[in-house]
């Protein structure tokens, strides 16, 4: 299947954009955007992308198979990796799920399209619209493809004409995606670009940021500091900057026939998009006193790492990353030689993954690509105390607790700073509603209008 040229991305390698194209290209999408886009209902968007997300999740859509047969050479995840991680995606794409979504961001369905208010509102007299901007600019990272294209869904959504910047050699899947769009609606495609270069190109980045109204921009924190001093007052900028994540398992959570579970649901975190995004696990801390030991834990995790590299393969990884993870590696040979405070196992022949126990409980980052640190703790007061140097960095918290505990363990994490609680198991596949940075998802990109409402009576004057 070959792509037709319909974004910049399309183009051959040699192919060099100009200031004066990109210019060119966002007043026609926002040309485009007043013809096509402005004047749809929010219900017809939600039945496009619903519908659509459907398509992707059949195992004949094209656009699929294009992604699962050149996606593992493109973006070096296999295509068990890739599979899995487009469906968890494209599963939250339902009607229900948007409808859920404008009720929490916007409070009302029809929010986007006229004023509109809640019971409440009627009757303090109130009412509102929130207007999307007419040109909604993505600048994205090169690490993940979801959050590429959850920002696209976002944008159709709220019908704003959108440009979407890529890392270099990051646009495969947002293309894809894209072209699903224009086949499914060539006037919505219209209104959408994707480009890709490397970051940094001043005269670039100063004709797309001249000609935005909302740029969302995610990447290092150094990333979203140049962005933010190239933008003019009048752009606003949405910045998701460097955020990592670990997981809390309590010794309740070990008991009995939970163990494997547990197990498992760690073992799906960290082979998940092989644990390279903000929502990824560092560190998993296990409480003492379970039925089994932190460290002993480490080693069923091993276990089953090394099942699923059998059927999720991690993929193939860059000279450099590879030579991170085996010199991170040897660091740990040696200490475990030396201290039974330290033990270590990993994938014969290759860096498909790796475990490290460690008695000291200080958070650290990981190398990443399926290289996961196991840490025993007293409890999540302690694991707190030694995660203090991320504090206000951690986006996600996977939790393994049992009921009981888990609200008061929820709520602890909140006022700590964690931005998100969820199951363990489930870090890398948040739902469609889920804040992220901690920051409402649509909330951030509209702006909002609020109409007092009052007027005169013809015949008794002020009403």
């Amino acid at each position: 299947m070959e792509l037709p040229n319909y974004f910049f991305a399309d183009l051959p390698p040699e192919a060099t954009l100009s200031a004066a194209m990109l210019q060119e290209a966002c007043q026609a999408l926002k040309r485009n955007r007043e013809q096509y886009l402005a004047p749809r209902t929010t219900r017809s968007m939600i039945a496009l992308l619903s519908g659509v997300a459907q398509n992707w999740l059949q195992p004949t859509n094209r656009f699929r198979d294009l992604a699962l047969a050149q996606g593992p050479g493109q973006t070096g995840f296999s295509r068990q990796t890739l599979a899995k991680g487009l469906d968890a995606f494209f599963k939250t794409l339902t009607p229900e799920d948007f409808a859920a979504l404008l009720e929490q961001d916007l409070g009302h369905p029809r929010r986007l399209e006229e004023m509109s208010a809640t019971a409440d509102e009627q009757k303090a007299g109130r009412a509102s619209l929130a207007t999307a901007p007419h040109l909604l600019v993505h600048i994205t990272a090169g690490n993940l493809p979801i959050p590429a294209l959850m920002s696209i869904v976002l944008g159709v959504l709220l019908r704003s004409a959108q440009f979407v910047k890529c890392a270099r050699g990051a646009s495969w899947l947002p293309r894809l995606f894209a072209h699903s769009l224009y086949e499914t609606d060539p006037k919505l495609g219209a209104c959408l670009e994707i480009a890709e270069w490397h970051g940094g190109a001043a005269e670039l980045e100063h004709a797309l940021f001249a000609e935005a109204d909302c740029v969302t921009a995610t990447g290092t924190d150094e990333t979203i500091n140049h962005i933010a001093r190239r933008l003019g007052p009048r752009t606003r900028l949405v910045p998701y900057g460097h955020r990592v994540s670990f997981a809390y398992i309590t010794s309740d959570a070990l008991t009995g026939g939970q163990l494997r579970r547990v197990v498992q649901r760690a073992t799906d975190d960290v082979a998940a998009w092989n644990q390279l995004g903000c929502l990824s696990p560092h560190v998993l801390y296990v409480q003492d006193g379970g039925a089994v030991t932190p460290e002993k834990f480490a080693e069923l995790l091993a276990e089953a790492l090394a099942q699923r590299e059998q059927t999720e393969p991690r993929g193939d990884l860059p000279a450099a990353s590879a030579a991170a993870i085996a010199s991170r590696r040897a660091i740990y040979e040696l200490r475990a030689a030396h201290s039974p405070d330290t033990r270590h196992w990993c994938s014969l022949g290759s860096t498909a993954w790796t475990v490290v126990y460690e008695a000291e409980p200080r958070f650290q980052l990981s190398c990443l690509n399926r290289f996961i640190y196991v840490k025993g703790i007293k409890d999540l007061t302690d694991a707190l105390r030694q995660a203090d140097a991320v504090r206000g960095q951690v986006s996600t918290v996977g939790l393994a607790a049992s009921e009981h505990e888990s609200a008061t363990l929820a709520e602890q994490l909140a006022r700590w700073g964690a931005t998100r609680v969820c199951p363990l198991g489930q870090m890398q596949a948040p739902p469609l509603l889920w804040h992220h940075d901690g920051r409402p998802a649509l909330g951030d990109l509209v702006t909002w209008t609020d109409w007092e409402r009052g007027g005169l009576d013809p015949t008794n004057g002020p009403a």
